[in-house]
């Protein structure tokens, strides 16, 4: 190798290194931008498998129906999530139960209102109200 041979690896070294480093800097984050999608989606699951656990217990909801939406109100009101939707859809199944509580079961709106909020569920964590 000569001088010059030298000279222009000195030169393309930091050219290189710049390169391998910024294409390192960009993978890296993309998989960092991944990562909070990914924990979304298992919180997401997570929360979808406690609302599974909270209708799942309780009165049998065809002998007792007043007494089945009575038992998943406040359950339902203790769970948190971060996803909008599911909250919003988890808190309006709780809303259905207090008014068909409410009304003793004597209310088709209020029986109306817990098949659509069931539905909403249902849409987030599929069988979830099953």
């Amino acid at each position: 190798m000569t001088s010059r041979d030298l000279a222009v690896i000195k030169l393309r070294t930091p050219g290189v290194l710049i390169a391998a480093l910024s294409g390192a800097a960009m993978l890296l984050g993309a998989c960092g931008s991944s990562a909070p999608a990914g924990a979304s989606a298992e919180a997401t699951q997570a929360t979808c498998s406690q609302v599974s656990a909270v209708l799942s217990d309780g009165p049998d909801p065809q002998a007792d129906p007043v007494g089945y939406a009575e038992a998943q109100i406040l359950p339902l009101s203790q769970i948190r999530t971060a996803d909008p939707q599911l909250r919003a859809a988890i808190s309006g199944l709780a809303g259905a139960y207090r008014a068909y509580f409410a009304s003793n079961g004597a209310s088709h709106g209020a029986a109306a209102a817990v098949t659509a909020a069931s539905k909403q569920v249902n849409a987030i964590c599929p069988g979830a109200t099953s």
